[in-house]
């Protein structure tokens, strides 16, 4: 394609932002102006838009979508009627998107256009809408708190008339058309940021944390004990933990949703029991099953953070169990067909241990021990035991007795215990 196309391409978006501020890799995404898309066609760009006409290029596979606007005809996200044609302009494809620093575009020359003023809100470390329109889109509540999960280490916050036009959209009932799955896709993504505390910051405070996830907004306020929690507050623990698996876990959202909903049940306790929370990870897991069930959150998930909450304690006591009560833990864990499991579920635990003020470089050894009983109980072999015509639940018992010594030897060795946090 080396003949000038007969219409104008931009660069746009995220791939503008990220490299005025530095930053590598991600999507690269164009706005095409002036163009129909019988012109893309005949250019030999292959459509695969079905809401609004987007193609792909025929060398790169790069996404090319027309310039658009768009009208709000109904609620959510789905509400709204497209309008693609030759006619539309730059400045309007880019007015209908959510923050400045997302409305900028590039020329091929590599020029900046920047009608929103983009640029000086990178610079002023400012989420901030585009336009009043910023309300007519549910989704953009979680994609201001996504994205400030992404930027808060540099700095960013929502800027405040920004923040209040997500409370309007929370108030006025807007937030409450988000549908389960986008919910859940936007969260995902802010797990795996390098900062998740922001996002449910953010949420919280537009009052869309209370809407959408109603069991993570109750432990704010409910207090625990100063001696094991200095930072007393369960919901300023919980963003704590949640930074911490994130600094552990890079990229991990499944460590991350567990992070995030490990103690549901401490906003279960009753307030006589206040300020210990006695039973919280039994009570922690009806509260966990809803919030999955609601938002539709896959198995890998809910599984490892069900484990998470009904076993995080016993983890942290990993170096007082007995032998017998370790290998209990591992079967509980499904962790001897599954020693991934036990991985994530041991940085998990190393979280919450270590997302406590002033705690965040305490060595957590309780890990190093669930992996050297882990590798003592795999190293048991069936073979001899099916040699002296073992069979049935036999079997199972002398398997398990011989984990058992393997464990207790693997414990007392000099180095099971000695290997720092991870």
């Amino acid at each position: 394609m080396n003949a000038p196309l007969p219409f104008a391409v931009y660069l746009v978006g995220g791939a503008v932002r990220d490299r005025l501020l530095g930053r590598v890799g991600g999507d690269r995404d164009y706005v095409v102006v002036g163009a129909t898309p019988a012109a893309l066609l005949d250019a030999g760009f292959k459509p695969v838009g079905k809401d609004f006409p987007v193609f792909l290029h025929p060398e790169t596979a790069a996404e090319h979508a027309l310039a658009r606007t768009e009208r709000k005809q109904g609620h959510g996200y789905h509400g709204f009627a497209f309008h693609a044609a030759p006619e539309v302009t730059l400045e309007q494809d880019l007015a209908r998107r959510d923050l400045t620093i997302n409305a900028m575009a590039e020329d091929a020359q590599g020029r900046v256009i920047d009608p929103y003023d983009g640029r000086r809100d990178l610079a002023a470390r400012l989420l901030r809408h585009v336009s009043p329109a910023f309300v007519e889109d549910p989704v953009r509540l979680l994609r201001v708190a996504r994205f400030a999960a992404r930027f808060a280490p540099l700095g960013f916050r929502v800027a405040d008339e920004t923040m209040a036009l997500m409370r309007q959209m929370v108030a006025s009932g807007e937030a409450d058309h988000l549908v389960s799955e986008r919910v859940w896709v936007e969260t995902r993504k802010a797990l795996a940021e390098a900062r998740p505390s922001a996002f449910v910051r953010v949420l919280r405070d537009s009052g869309a944390l209370a809407r959408l996830f109603p069991e993570v907004d109750a432990l704010y306020g409910v207090p625990q004990r100063a001696d094991y929690h200095p930072e007393i507050d369960s919901g300023a623990h919980l963003e704590l933990v949640l930074d911490m698996a994130a600094r552990l876990a890079p990229d991990n959202d499944r460590v991350g949703f567990a992070a995030l909903t490990h103690d549901l049940g401490k906003a279960l306790t009753p307030r006589t029991e206040w300020p210990r929370h006695v039973g919280h990870e039994q009570r922690g897991l009806a509260p966990l099953r809803a919030l999955c069930a609601r938002l539709r959150i896959g198995a890998e998930h809910a599984d490892l953070a069900a484990a998470v909450c009904r076993y995080h304690l016993d983890a942290h006591r990993a170096l007082e169990l007995r032998p017998g009560t370790l290998l209990q833990l591992l079967e509980k864990l499904d962790a001897l067909r599954r020693p991934q499991r036990l991985h994530e579920f041991l940085l998990v635990c190393e979280a919450d241990a270590r997302g406590r003020l002033g705690k965040d470089a305490a060595p957590y050894p309780q890990a190093a021990r669930a992996r050297a009983a882990l590798a003592a109980a795999q190293s048991v072999s069936t073979a001899p035991l099916l040699a002296q015509g073992l069979q049935g639940p036999a079997l199972g018992e002398a398997l398990r007795a011989a984990r058992r010594r393997a464990i207790a030897a693997a414990c007392a060795a000099p180095d099971a215990t000695d290997a720092g946090n991870g």
